[in-house]
């Protein structure tokens, strides 16, 4: 279903590799997705510190997702290109490397107290967790047979929601509750204030150099695994393909899905803690908010399980409409309530999001046949709406409130709601009509 966009392009494993091969490698594989779902979401909870520590607006602050997935569209297509000619596995190595580096970067950026640093390394973060999804997604796909990938992927992508659901308890746990320690310092007088900037910055350097530890672990690992080697192109003699995937309205509208999910999905999870913060709202502590967003993200993990249930009964692009509204109540709720409905309406949007993004990247792939390549790469290429809409919801905010802000994602789901049970269906170009079904 959702994972049949890898498939053309891939080489299939060898026969001699046994199933028991497979099995080590995938749990090898689980783990990356782990891994950088939990470094997606820590940037939820660096948002409102990096706030704090260089006194931002809600616009400048949402700069950090704007570097972070702008990545996606810079490196998607290179990164495509260097896993063809790699592989898989060393394609992983490459992306955890480079992932290393980023974290490392957030050492010199917290103690130069530099916000431009802080944003390269986001991008370098983020270009190494680019190169290692467009390696270990198709990977996941090819080891297995084809028609269990489906599966397999939604599993390997649960895990990648056990780590964005872990993440704010780590980083409540070791940033947070340091930056507000520091601000009753503050209080003290100026000269401490002073040196609570510098304690501020020390506070994200430990978590960081710790992942970076992790993935330079892993990478290691890697390099000594014996995986079967997959993921190198193979140029053949197949004719080229007439005509292009821009030709099918159900991808173009889809890839505006995949645009507007994201955005929606990385604008809410950024605002949370502001929003729980606020005394008409939570009222919570930036520490304590921050354990709230594991709910979001927690909901989305366990109505993956759900939605992957009810699609064998019910259509996908029904569930899909049927989710988005949900979701256009809730923030409906979100944005003209106060107190435990506003805030429990927010959470609650991240069970809405479970499905959404693999349920609107297999119906726009659906029908493509021989583009079904380019239909995907399209749509990753779309994964760059969790940069720009996040950065308009911060323009709002900053003029309008961080309640009405919500307007943005609210356009998002609508739209959703709309592909799912209308711009799915759209016409297929008349050529290939006749080999549908």
């Amino acid at each position: 279903m959702a994972t049949s966009h890898n498939q053309p392009e891939l080489t299939h494993v060898d026969s001699t590799h046994q199933q028991g091969d497979f099995r080590f490698a995938l749990v090898a594989l689980t783990s990356l997705f782990f891994m950088w779902g939990f470094l997606t979401c820590l940037n939820d909870i660096l948002i409102p510190y990096l706030k704090n520590m260089f006194e931002l607006n809600y616009a400048q602050a949402m700069l950090v997702q704007f570097c972070f997935f702008g990545a996606y569209f810079i490196v998607s297509i290179p990164a495509g290109s260097l896993v063809g000619k790699i592989g898989y596995q060393k394609g992983i190595i490459t992306g955890l490397v480079i992932a290393c580096v980023g974290c490392l970067l957030f050492y010199p950026s917290a103690s130069y107290g530099s916000y431009n640093m802080f944003l390269f390394a986001f991008f370098v973060l983020a270009s190494g967790i680019t190169i290692l999804q467009v390696s270990a997604n198709p990977y996941v796909s090819v080891l297995g047979p084809a028609e269990t990938a489906s599966s397999r992927l939604t599993l390997t992508q649960a895990f990648n929601s056990l780590g964005t659901t872990v993440a704010p308890f780590f980083g409540s746990w070791l940033i947070l509750s340091t930056v507000e320690h520091d601000e009753k310092l503050t209080e003290v007088g100026e000269v401490i204030g002073q040196l609570s900037v510098q304690q501020q910055a020390s506070a994200v350097q430990t978590p960081y150099l710790i992942l970076a530890a992790s993935l330079l672990a892993l990478a290691v690992i890697f390099m000594l695994l014996k995986l079967p080697l997959l993921g190198k192109k193979v140029v053949t003699s197949q004719k080229t393909a007439k005509g292009s995937a821009w030709q099918y309205p159900h991808l173009v509208l889809g890839a505006v899905g995949i645009f507007v999910y994201v955005g929606a999905e990385v604008g809410i999870g950024s605002f949370l803690i502001s929003f729980l913060t606020q005394d008409d709202i939570g009222g919570l502590s930036e520490s304590q908010a921050a354990h709230y967003i594991a709910y979001y993200f927690g909901g989305a993990m366990v109505g993956r399980f759900i939605g992957a249930g009810v699609m064998q009964k019910i259509q996908a692009g029904k569930v899909l409409a049927f989710n988005a509204l949900c979701a256009c109540v809730l923030i409906v709720a979100a944005m003209f309530s106060a107190g435990t409905v506003a805030m429990w309406a927010l959470l609650l949007v991240g069970l809405c999001n479970s499905i959404m993004f693999p349920t609107i990247f297999s119906l726009a792939l659906q029908d493509l046949k021989q583009h079904t390549s380019q239909g995907s790469g399209i749509l990753c290429l779309a994964i760059v709406g969790g940069a720009v809409l996040p950065l308009l919801q911060g323009i709002l905010a900053d003029s309008l409130g961080i309640q009405l802000a919500f307007i943005v994602p609210l356009l998002c789901y609508g739209f959703i709601g709309y592909y799912g049970l209308v711009g799915c269906h759209a016409a297929r170009p008349t050529a290939n009509v006749k080999q549908q079904g």
